[in-house]
């Protein structure tokens, strides 16, 4: 069975390049995602690609980096790809694993895009750095104390409410809940 594996990293991207090619090779089933591929956690759509696919099955993606972004999980991937008897076939770097070169070349490529992957949130990192210096980065805006905090945070405080009736009440997530509370406790 040829199966497709499409995915883009956020709702806003389109998926609609790599669909097409999927077309134009007419795979059977295509998994879309549209989620971060940092690490393999929260892909379902991936995990259940893996557990469904048999023997004799190939998987097509447009590139290595529709798959994984670390070496690690890319390696991962195609080690249990390999344990069930499943070629993965990239059609940016033309890349068969089903045979020993695509295997080596598969190891290199995933090297490479994690090497820049690293390099790119290097330069983020040296950019903020730099516009901090000028002045021109203020990070992220402040969360305003909600109107009815402090008659909240005394009774969470004095363990009248416990903190999650206090963070429903104030509509707040849990961290800024505490980030402000912290915040307060300064002043």
């Amino acid at each position: 069975m040829k199966i497709g594996y499409v995915r883009v990293s956020t709702v806003e991207q389109n998926e609609g390049r790599q669909l097409k090619k999927m077309n134009e090779v007419k795979v059977d089933k295509i998994y879309i995602e549209k989620i971060s591929a940092k690490d393999i956690k929260g892909r379902t759509q991936l995990i259940t690609m893996l557990n469904e696919v048999i023997e004799g099955d190939t998987i097509y993606v447009h590139d290595f980096s529709r798959l994984a972004r670390s070496t690690k999980d890319l390696l991962y991937i195609t080690e249990i790809l390999a344990q069930k008897k499943v070629a993965l076939i990239s059609f940016k770097e033309n890349i068969d694993t089903s045979t020993a070169t695509g295997k080596l070349m598969l190891t290199m490529i995933g090297a490479i895009n994690e090497f820049e992957r690293t390099n790119l949130l290097e330069r983020q990192k040296e950019g903020i750095s730099l516009a901090k210096e000028l002045g021109k980065y203020k990070g992220r805006k402040p969360i305003p104390f909600p109107d009815n905090w402090e008659n909240i945070y005394i009774k969470w405080k004095n363990k009248e409410i416990p903190a999650s009736f206090a963070m429903t009440n104030l509509n707040l997530k849990k961290s800024t809940f505490y980030k402000l509370a912290k915040e307060w406790e300064r002043k």
